[in-house]
């Protein structure tokens, strides 16, 4: 049973996840830590140790699928959900491996926006329709109108991307 982070990190480890990808799922990490601190100030609910261990999962295919280390392809998301569910993986933390990059054609929870925003903003990417999908549930879930947050939650989107460049050198 998988508990933090680390735990998922050490599982891909035994599949020999390549430290390229490891180190991806890292940084990956870190700025869902920056966003789930957010949200813990803000008082949301959440399941926060689903998202940090999705994080950590959801580009597992590309153990089977190196070569989408260095070029674009999504042959790694079927893979990964297989390759994690045949790891003893539950169907619905396995399932990050598709949902981090459908998100927008299936139907995908909050955390599993939160997987896919962590993975956009990590490299400075700003996606405004996912972004405001995750402003959307986060002023459902606290009962206040969208504008009430929204300069707080697009500051912070603003400046975890600002930082995409230094990340995406630490990820050699």
């Amino acid at each position: 049973m998988l508990e933090t982070p680390e735990d998922a990190l050490n599982l891909l480890r035994q599949l020999d996840a390549p430290h390229r990808l490891i180190r991806h799922l890292e940084l990956v990490g870190e700025v869902g830590s920056e966003i789930t601190s957010k949200l813990d100030k803000l008082g949301v609910r959440y399941n926060k140790c689903f998202v940090l261990l999705g994080i950590a999962l959801h580009d597992a295919g590309k153990i089977m699928h190196p070569e989408e280390l260095d070029q674009s392809g999504n042959k790694h998301e079927a893979a990964g959900e297989i390759l994690l569910q045949q790891n003893g993986i539950g169907k619905d933390l396995a399932r990050c491996c598709r949902s981090h990059s459908q998100y927008d054609r299936i139907e995908a929870s909050f955390e599993e926006l939160l997987i896919a925003l962590s993975d956009k903003l990590w490299k400075g990417k700003r996606v405004s329709e996912l972004e405001l999908q995750v402003i959307d549930e986060i002023a459902a879930r606290l009962s206040v109108d969208r504008w009430e947050l929204f300069g707080d939650l697009d500051s912070l989107f603003e400046e975890i991307a600002a930082n995409g460049d230094t990340r995406l050198s630490r990820s050699l």
